[in-house]
């Protein structure tokens, strides 16, 4: 049976100027196999939970750049 690296990181995002830029983003990240990702508009933060055997923290912060906005 194969046991998955849960690892959880909140991405600050900055670059959003609407609720639907944190729905593409939200999507974008989600899209990612092994993450679960909820964005706030309001907070400017991603909350992402991801399977470290599946993706890279790299791959989270790609996700949200090539949707034209900056994580760190």
């Amino acid at each position: 049976m194969a046991t998955t690296d849960s690892q959880h990181v909140d991405l600050p995002i900055t670059g959003m100027t609407c609720a639907s830029c944190a729905n593409r983003i939200e999507r974008r990240l989600n899209k990612l196999d092994g993450v679960t990702a909820t964005v706030n508009y309001a907070t400017e933060k991603a909350a992402v939970d991801y399977d470290a055997a599946a993706v890279e923290p790299e791959q989270l912060v790609a996700a949200v750049e090539a949707d034209g906005r900056s994580a760190w």
